[in-house]
C-alpha cells in the first residue's frame, strides 16, 4: 500500500498490441501495478486530521479568476463565504457524478467478466479495476458527506436512462469501453489540468484527485489497449455502426462530466444570462469539451472509426477538432 502520490502520475503509454502476446504483456503489467501501487481510502487519507476538515466557508474552495465562472463579475461580486460554498458545491457534485458513473462502470465490468473464459488475462485486471473503482466511490462519497451539502449528482431522468449502461457489454464490449473512455477521459483531463495550475487548494481535494488520477491512468490504458486490440478485428458493418454511435456517446458523456450542475444554478440563483455567458455561448467552454476528449477522438481516428458520416456526427456533437486530430482522419 502506498502513500498518496505527491506528483501527478504520468499517463500510461499506448503500445502496439496486434500480437496477442504483446497485448497480454500489457494486461499483466497493469495487474502488477495495481498490486504494487494502490490506495485504501480509509487508511491512506487522514480524514480527521485538522488540516483535512471541510468547512463550507474555507476560502480555498473559491473558484480562481481564470475559471470561467470564477472570473465572471457576478461571481466576483458574491460575498467570500458564498464564493467558497459555490466552489465546494461544484467539487462535491463532480465527485458525486463520478461515483455514480463508476457505479455503472463496475456493473458493466462484472457483466463483461462473467462471460470471460478460464485463463483469460482480462479477468484478473478487470477485478483489480473494480476494486479500485469501489475505493474511489467510497472516498468520493465520504467527501460529499463531509461537505454537508445537499448534493444529488446526475439528474433523475439521466440516472434512469443510465441503468441500461451495465448491460452494454452483453451487446458489444467495444461499445462499452467507448462509454468508459467517454466518462473517464474528460475527468482525467480536468483533474490533471487542475493539479498542474499551481494554485493552493484544500489538501483533502488534492489528495483525492492525485489518488484518482494515478489509478485511472491504468483504467484508461486498459480500455484503450482493449479497443486497439479488438476494433481492427471487428466485421466491417459492426465497426461502421460503432463509428456512428461513438461520437454521440463521447459528446454526451463529456457534457455530463463537465457541465455545471443544475442544482448549483438553482441553489445560488445564478442568472440565466450568466449561465449563457459562462457555459452555453462561451467559445472557451466549447473548446474545453473538445480538448477533454482529444485522446479518445485520436484513438477513434487511428482505429479507422472516422469516416465522412461519423466525422459529421463528431462536428454536430461539438467535439471535432480539425487541427488536432491525427491518424486516418487526417
Amino acid at each position: 500500500m502506498s502513500a498518496a502520490p505527491r506528483t501527478t502520475a504520468s499517463r500510461e503509454k499506448d503500445e502496439k498490441v496486434a500480437d496477442r502476446s504483446a497485448y497480454e504483456a500489457v494486461i499483466e503489467r497493469l495487474s502488477k501495478a495495481s498490486v504494487d501501487k494502490h490506495w485504501e481510502p480509509y487508511a491512506d487519507i487522514p480524514w480527521d486530521d485538522p488540516e483535512f476538515l471541510v468547512s463550507q466557508s474555507d476560502p480555498r474552495w473559491e473558484l480562481p479568476p481564470v475559471d470561467k465562472l470564477g472570473g465572471h463579475p457576478w461571481y466576483r461580486g458574491r460575498p467570500p463565504e458564498v464564493r467558497a460554498r459555490i466552489g465546494l458545491w461544484r467539487v462535491a457534485t463532480a465527485m458525486k457524478v463520478g461515483l455514480q458513473f463508476e457505479n455503472l462502470l463496475k456493473r458493466g465490468l462484472l457483466n463483461y467478466a462473467y462471460r470471460l473464459p478460464n485463463g483469460s488475462p482480462e479477468f484478473r485486471y478487470v477485478y483489480h479495476e473494480m476494486i479500485e473503482e469501489g475505493h474511489h466511490g467510497m472516498m468520493f462519497q465520504e467527501f460529499v458527506n463531509r461537505t454537508k451539502l445537499p448534493i444529488r449528482g446526475m439528474p433523475l431522468p439521466l440516472t434512469t436512462l443510465a441503468q441500461v449502461v451495465p448491460w452494454i457489454p452483453l451487446i458489444s464490449t467495444e461499445l462499452f469501453f467507448i462509454f468508459v473512455l467517454g466518462g473517464e477521459d474528460p475527468i482525467d483531463h480536468v483533474q490533471r489540468k487542475t493539479l498542474r495550475d499551481g494554485r493552493a487548494r484544500h489538501p483533502l481535494e488534492e489528495t483525492i484527485m492525485r489518488i484518482h488520477v494515478a489509478e485511472e491512468a491504468r483504467h484508461i490504458s486498459f480500455a484503450r489497449h482493449y479497443l486497439r486490440r479488438r476494433v481492427p478485428r471487428m466485421p466491417g458493418y459492426r465497426r461502421l455502426a460503432l463509428s456512428l454511435i461513438a461520437p454521440v456517446i463521447i459528446g454526451v458523456m463529456a457534457r455530463i462530466m463537465l457541465s455545471p450542475p443544475a442544482s448549483l444554478i438553482a441553489a445560488f440563483r445564478i442568472p440565466d444570462d450568466v449561465v449563457r455567458e459562462v457555459y452555453t455561448d462561451n467559445p472557451a467552454a466549447a473548446a474545453e469539451i473538445r480538448e477533454s476528449v482529444g485522446r479518445t477522438r485520436e484513438l477513434c481516428a487511428e482505429l479507422g472509426m472516422v469516416n465522412p458520416v461519423s466525422r459529421r456526427l463528431w462536428r454536430i456533437m461539438g467535439i471535432w477538432d480539425d487541427q488536432r486530430t491525427t491518424g486516418r482522419a487526417a
